[in-house]
């Protein structure tokens, strides 16, 4: 029963990495017996990890198939909201926790990132492990947890804003403030900063999306 188990687990954590790596984008369609062709599983638990996905609401019903979610401009307003609060009480509380290690680490990934600038894609994936290691300074199990929800949602999202031209040196300037504020243990000051950084995430990827519609419409 324990291997059944993990099977199942480590066919939902392939499937939900994909996602999250941008294998498999909004709009794409999964299919039972090529998933388990890729994985090398058998096709019982990529069924149940398809379904546990799909209540997760990760996935989605394009008739009697199932595709990659995406979200429509009031959810993607809402994730942002959520975030933002979320991840505003993880830097106050990381101001209070945070161990100089992790300080350490935050400024090396910062440092490592500057690297990174011309590869939007390289870039948004040490972008996700810099604002989880934020997470994990907070020392707060259960909003690390909550916060592991939004990120998975965030995936949903089919392009990444530090791929709008001059958005990575800013993202990496606001890491700066805030990783500054928590090492010198200001928690409303690293709340601001962080508040300050995903507003103006949302802001780039809006003015991306406006865009982009209207050179659609034209």
């Amino acid at each position: 029963m324990r291997e059944t188990r993990n099977v199942q687990a480590d066919a939902y954590q392939l499937i939900l990495e994909a996602i999250d790596t941008g294998t498999y984008r909004p709009g794409d369609r999964l299919v039972e017996s090529e998933l388990a062709e890729r994985f090398g599983v058998s096709r019982t638990p990529i069924r149940e990890a398809l379904q546990r996905l799909e209540t997760q609401s990760l996935l989605a019903r394009d008739g009697r198939s199932l595709i990659v979610a995406s979200l429509d401009h009031n959810e993607m307003a809402e994730l942002y909201v959520v975030r933002a609060e979320l991840e505003a009480l993880a830097a106050r509380l990381a101001a209070r926790h945070a161990t100089e290690e992790e300080v350490r680490v935050m400024r090396k990934l910062i440092e490592e990132d500057k690297a990174r600038l011309g590869d939007p894609a390289a870039l948004a994936r040490s972008n996700r492990a810099f604002h989880r290691q934020v997470h994990l300074a907070s020392h707060n199990r259960f909003l690390v947890q909550q916060l592991d929800l939004v990120f998975r949602s965030m995936a949903l999202m089919a392009t990444t804003s530090l791929a709008i031209e001059g958005r990575g040196e800013v993202a990496l300037a606001e890491h700066g403030r805030i990783v500054d504020a928590i090492a010198a243990g200001d928690g409303d000051a690293a709340a601001a900063s962080f508040r300050a950084h995903i507003s103006n995430a949302f802001e780039t990827r809006l003015t991306r999306n406006a865009a982009a519609y209207g050179a659609g419409a034209g």
